[in-house]
């Protein structure tokens, strides 16, 4: 079972990052519409999107562009242990942040194409 530690210990250190930035731009974790407004914008961000936001020197800007840079890590990390038969979860702000993206995208939010 070691060789699945470090899926364990990515999701603490992502569970720690998201759930600061999600207390400095002021995220309510519990709030599941607020969630999923959220989880579609980061779902929608292009990769011109997400360094638009963060370069800005609006910090809320900045932070959430740290938040949407972290829910790719999450995803990444999540469907990496989940192709070698690992489910990695995370804590409450991960799980509350996933569940919306995985709500979203099960509705058929995606980024838009490139050059669209």
């Amino acid at each position: 079972m070691s060789g699945f530690g470090h899926y364990a210990r990515t999701a603490d250190e992502l569970e720690r990052e998201i759930l600061k930035r999600g207390i400095a731009i002021g995220i309510d974790w519990d709030d599941p519409s607020r969630m999923r407004d959220l989880a579609r914008r980061a779902l929608s961000c292009t990769p011109a999107c997400m360094m638009k936001l963060l370069r800005s020197p609006v910090r809320q800007d900045k932070l959430t562009g740290e938040l949407f840079a972290l829910s790719e890590l999450m995803l990444q990390n999540m469907r990496e242990s989940a192709e070698i038969g690992f489910e990695t979860h995370g804590g409450p702000a991960w799980k509350a942040f996933g569940r919306a993206l995985n709500e979203e995208f099960d509705a058929g939010v995606r980024p838009p194409e490139a050059g669209a």
